[in-house]
């Protein structure tokens, strides 16, 4: 189940259009899809969006049929430079084996998003060999932070380097927030691949799952209750992802709950049991994820992590 050799998407500038839609869950608030237009002028893009991007059936952005079928007419739409969520939530993996990868790859593109959208860049990048991209959502508040680690994969075409952490509150010692810790100290480097955990394990057995040989693996998620996070990496282990990593890059697992008696396990005891046996560098609290400061990680592209240090470098360029 190898991937193929990375593709790098162009670049954005001033005046890339740029497709927004849902391809998941809905929208809650119809300010949203404005706050997507918005962003994407602010950013001194030109929005486009997609015709069901507003769309709604139950727990999800529209049918079946509809949310396919804007994300293809974005696939195959040549003057659309990136295609960019709105917004994750559920849905992807009921679509994923009508997604027309081909004609992402016949005109490469930046995709981005993250949460359920982890299938759709793992999947595009499995097919293509196309780096993704896991970062905020359109409709998201961008950040100074998020801002500026979007620009350096996505509109930069140098090296995006060391990414850079959260300063720490001048006023508190020794914070929980914003706190990066090694579980493993120690280097490794190869290239990224990861985004949210219940999605990975959702792949396993698919094929739309990249190889995981030598990678650095990146995790997070939200509202995950403990133990199921247990059961999630356990099915990681047993499906041999864990044996080939590199490194892995725990980000934010946020709104995380500890329900009745068998509860009393930590989060960080969790991690330890599936990811200190693997004789690789392990560190978490990384600014990924379901946070409104966060990196924005090119999946495909080699990165070099040091777990003692807390630092994530990246050592090719994201974009052509």
């Amino acid at each position: 189940m190898g991937s193929k050799e990375i593709i790098r998407p162009p670049r954005l500038v001033p005046g890339s259009r740029v497709g927004l839609l849902a391809p998941a869950g809905p929208l809650l608030e119809r300010d949203d899809l404005t706050r997507g237009q918005e962003l994407c002028r602010a950013l001194d893009w030109e929005p486009v969006l997609l015709p069901h991007a507003g769309g709604r059936h139950g727990y999800l952005a529209g049918s079946d049929a509809e949310r396919v079928a804007d994300l293809n007419a974005a696939l195959r739409d040549p003057t659309l430079d990136a295609i960019w969520c709105l917004r994750g939530g559920y849905g992807v993996t009921r679509i994923l084996d009508q997604v027309e990868f081909e004609a992402l790859a016949q005109r490469p593109r930046a995709v981005i998003g993250f949460s359920d959208i982890t299938a759709l860049l793992l999947a595009a990048h499995r097919h293509t060999g196309l780096v993704t991209f896991h970062g905020p959502m359109a409709r998201a508040p961008l950040t100074k932070f998020s801002r500026e680690h979007q620009a350096r994969v996505l509109i930069q075409q140098e090296r995006p380097g060391r990414l850079g952490r959260l300063p720490a509150p001048s006023d508190v010692l020794v914070p929980r927030s914003p706190r990066i810790v090694a579980l493993r100290g120690g280097k490794a480097e190869g290239p990224l691949l990861g985004g949210n955990l219940t999605l990975i394990q959702c792949l396993i057995g698919t094929r739309h799952l990249p190889d995981f040989d030598g990678a650095i693996l990146f995790l997070e998620d939200v509202g995950e209750e403990l133990y199921r996070i247990d059961r999630m990496l356990a099915h990681l282990r047993m499906a041999g992802i864990l044996d080939k990593v590199a490194g892995v890059v725990v980000g934010q697992f946020t709104e995380t709950t500890r329900r009745g008696a068998d509860g009393a396990m930590g989060f960080d005891e969790i991690l330890a049991t599936y990811l200190q046996p693997l004789g690789v560098p392990v560190g978490f609290g990384f600014p990924i994820g379901h946070v409104d400061d966060q990196w924005t990680l090119p999946i495909g592209v080699r990165a070099r992590f040091d777990a003692g240090a807390g630092e994530l470098e990246l050592l090719e360029s994201a974009v052509s």
